[in-house]
């Protein structure tokens, strides 16, 4: 009986199902392989004797890619995630630290045997600063294996070598090695908090991805103070310059676009409190603009 009152999200198969949805339809429908395959339609329908309808779809697909790579369109979707959630000034008292896996490559993990970090670093080295600023806090890295195609190590063994060796208590470490996406991420967190009334914990992950996350820690009953790390635009007129490495910029929509749709579908899905969460009244005070980042003093 308890089990048929529970909602959908929180039973076990249907997470999995959900999980394996959501990795093989991005698959399908992340920017470059949708263009890819876009392109081959067109050649498929000239081939099948509609040239005019397939010059159409490959000239499309040349153009989609061409606005995608060389234009600011990735600066200003990202831009848009990335100052949802402003980086609060810290409180006096914190309890404790949650982390969201992502920074580390968890393939090279497995097949050199040694952690390697990636660009969402920022995660776990602002944790380290803060966990030092905070000497009482716990500290929960959340991510386990999130591949499909293989089996990959879980992060929380690269997470384990990074923060104990870098001087981090081992009794105030705590790994979760089950979580596979981000509601996974709230859910178990919350479990291994175990918050009280009138305790901070932080919520640690890049800025494009605080919306999203913030959202699943409301909808799991766990409220956190977020602290988003690892920007990836400018501020100001510079969002507007595109990058002159046309990779970077094609990079910025594939991550934005991924985040759009799994702002939707996690809506959809009941799995977030809002379509595009956004901070509540008296949710921290937004650092000066100028100031550096309370916790290591140097500018974002």
């Amino acid at each position: 009986m308890v089990r048929a009152n529970c909602p959908r999200w929180i039973i076990p198969e249907y997470q999995a199902l959900f999980f394996y949805v959501a990795k093989l339809g991005w698959f399908v429908v992340q920017p470059l392989v949708a263009i890819l395959l876009l392109a081959a339609l067109g050649l498929i329908v000239i081939w099948l004797g509609r040239r005019r309808f397939g010059q159409f779809l490959v000239v499309l697909a040349l153009v989609v890619l061409a606005v995608f790579s060389l234009s600011p369109l990735g600066l200003v979707m990202t831009a848009a995630l990335e100052d949802r959630f402003p980086r609060p000034q810290l409180p006096e008292r914190v309890a404790g630290i949650v982390v969201l896996g992502g920074a580390f490559d968890t393939r090279i993990a497995r097949t050199r045997g040694q952690a390697e970090l990636n660009d969402a670093a920022d995660r776990v080295t602002e944790a380290l600063i803060l966990s030092r600023r905070y000497p009482e806090a716990k500290v929960i890295f959340s991510g386990g294996d999130a591949s499909i195609l293989a089996e990959d190590v879980p992060e929380t063994l690269s997470a384990r070598n990074f923060f104990l060796g870098a001087g981090l208590e081992p009794g105030r470490l705590i790994l979760d090695g089950k979580a596979r996406d981000t509601f996974e991420n709230a859910v178990y967190a919350r479990e291994l908090a175990e918050p009280k009334p009138g305790e901070t914990w932080l919520l640690i992950t890049s800025a494009f991805h605080m919306p999203r996350a913030v959202g699943c820690f409301r909808q799991a009953g766990f409220e956190v103070l977020p602290y988003p790390v690892d920007y990836r635009t400018p501020a100001g007129a510079e969002m507007l310059r595109p990058s002159t490495t046309s990779i970077r910029n094609l990079e910025k929509v594939h991550f934005a676009i991924r985040e759009y749709l799994g702002l939707l579908a996690y809506r959809l899905k009941g799995r977030t409190d809002a379509l595009f969460p956004a901070p509540k009244a008296g949710e921290g005070t937004p650092i000066p603009e100028g100031s550096g980042s309370p916790a290591s003093g140097t500018a974002d």
